[in-house]
């Protein structure tokens, strides 16, 4: 696929994604949508893959929906359509993925770019990066797992004041907050997402899978249920090649060799 919404890249067992609409704070639109998809789709069936790193071009993250798209024109558009269209499918790829997604959010990440950001499993962010949940501002509620990420990941009452007052949000304190996983210097951004990014293209893929799998299950399970899952993921991943290699390196005092299998 020729892309021209999205720069992609697959190296190394790298997946790099980078949203590329600078002139529009990367806002999404059909089309750029479309080319998400397939990049994950091409990230899924590639088994070289071994770790996603999504960021933007330009001064921001991303704004979120492009309010100029006809696609959204107020009055005429079914937005709960998009919804299912769009952001649905986007958000659920990236929790689906079977390998860590790292976010590297390099500036403001604004309405539905805030919670895409959310949706990915490590969120780095630049010191002057920014999150806003902007939706109260043009008569909308969170969407794209913004209602569902908020209150898990800051608690009811920030959840709340986030929604409703659409005030902007600082890296530093969406760090403090919990709702990202580290807050870094400008200049250290892109070094620091692309050390994460090559940690885990050694790292055991599989069993990051099914950790990443089982934690995002867990809000969703009782603790004997939880258990259970936790019991049928580690008979597994007991038979894994990484198990094995794991074990033996740790026997033997070297470094393992993962192969993500």
């Amino acid at each position: 696929m020729n892309y021209e919404s999205i720069l992609f890249a697959l190296d190394d067992g790298i997946a790099r994604i980078t949203l590329n609409r600078p002139d529009k704070l990367n806002s999404f639109n059909d089309a750029m949508h479309a080319e998400v998809r397939a990049a994950l789709a091409q990230i899924e069936a590639d088994r070289s893959a071994r770790v996603l790193l999504l960021t933007g071009a330009g001064r921001g993250f991303c704004a979120g929906q492009d309010l100029g798209d006809r696609a959204v024109a107020p009055g005429t558009v079914d937005l709960g359509a998009t919804i299912e269209r769009n952001y649905r499918p986007l958000v659920l790829g990236l929790r689906a993925l079977p390998l860590p997604v790292i976010c590297a959010v390099n500036g403001v990440a604004a309405g539905a770019g805030a919670n895409i950001a959310l949706a990915c499993d490590i969120v780095l962010a630049a010191k002057s990066a920014s999150f806003v949940q902007a939706f109260a501002k043009i008569g909308l509620l969170p969407d794209s797992g913004g209602t569902y990420f908020l209150p898990r990941l800051a608690g009811t009452a920030r959840a709340m004041g986030l929604a409703l007052l659409a005030e902007k949000l600082s890296a530093e304190h969406a760090e403090a907050w919990g709702l990202i996983w580290k807050c870094v210097p400008d200049d250290a951004l892109a070094a620091e997402a692309d050390r994460l990014a090559r940690h885990f293209t050694a790292a055991p893929t599989r069993a990051l899978a099914r950790t990443k799998q089982a934690l995002y299950a867990s809000a969703q399970h009782t603790l004997e249920v939880q258990l259970q899952l936790e019991g049928e993921y580690q008979r597994e991943l007991g038979f894994s090649a990484d198990y094995r290699e794991g074990v033996t390196a740790f026997m033997e005092k070297r470094p393992p060799n993962f192969t993500g299998k």
